[in-house]
């Protein structure tokens, strides 16, 4: 569908989307980027027929442009469809945030690196809503960049951005868990982690999100491997004490599990 895209548009095309065409435009104004197979599993589509149904809708979402199918695909031709990468288009953009003024665009294709981490982030995000689904735990929030981010005064009364990939917080039995998810993909240096831990203690030092929230959220950093986790643990313990305590190190395989121990929370104090 072309043409000039008016607010009677996207209110037309929001009247006629389907419970499953808004859960997936759900799971992608959380996520940003999602591949047919992490929307499959969202869905919870396994069946042959609701495999086909997802595809429609997909299909159907792209033509009217709430959703946009980018121009990189994941696992190569075997994929078939479930190897497409998905992002919200224009109209779907408008109906999930319908702030007034906000200049939409249609989501362009990132790089292979780019790609890679922002599909790892997705992964996360589905690992969390399987294990909600599945009852092992209550998901009451995640969110992605830019909306998990924090803006904050330094030292010398410089702005300075915490910029998390991921905020999350999950119930488990009585007792909340809080993370800021940082998600390795072994391209940056350890000494850029360095530094980026050194922005969570900036942070934590204002106590700002203590007095909000009560607590401040460890930071786990999610690294592929055990060897890549173990030099991420290593660099970080060069940290002063009161900086080190902030940061826990895992894998992709134990995220899950990390983000669920009871010694993720850190209770807020004020510095």
């Amino acid at each position: 569908m072309s043409g000039r895209i008016t607010a009677k548009r996207v209110a037309l095309v929001a009247q006629e989307l389907t419970g499953p065409q808004t859960r997936i435009i759900e799971h992608l104004a959380v996520a940003k980027i999602l591949t047919g197979q992490q929307l499959r599993s969202l869905t919870g589509s396994d069946s042959v027929y609701r495999r086909r149904a997802l595809q429609r809708d997909l299909k159907h979402l792209s033509e009217v442009r709430v959703l946009a199918r980018l121009g990189r695909r994941v696992g190569g031709v075997r994929a078939g469809s479930d190897g497409f990468v998905y992002a919200l288009d224009v109209i779907g953009q408008r109906i999930t945030d319908p702030a007034p003024r906000r200049q939409w665009r249609k989501p362009w294709t990132p790089g292979v690196r780019t790609l890679d981490h922002a599909l790892a982030v997705s992964d996360l995000y589905v690992q969390v809503i399987e294990a909600d689904r599945g009852q092992h735990l209550d998901l009451l929030w995640f969110s992605t960049e830019p909306r998990c981010w924090r803006s904050f005064t330094g030292p010398g009364g410089a702005r300075l951005t915490l910029k998390p990939d991921a905020h999350v917080v999950l119930g488990v039995g009585e007792r909340e868990h809080h993370a800021w998810c940082e998600i390795d993909r072994s391209t940056e240096s350890l000494a850029w982690i360095t530094e980026k831990a050194k922005v969570y203690a900036r942070y934590h030092a204002t106590g700002k999100e203590q007095a909000h929230e009560g607590v401040f959220p460890r930071c786990l950093w999610i690294a592929p491997d055990q060897s890549r986790a173990a030099g991420i643990a290593e660099a970080l313990s060069r940290l002063p004490a009161g900086q080190w305590h902030l940061h826990h190190v895992t894998t992709s395989t134990d995220a899950l599990q990390a983000l669920t121990n009871e010694h993720q929370v850190i209770e807020g104090t004020t510095p």
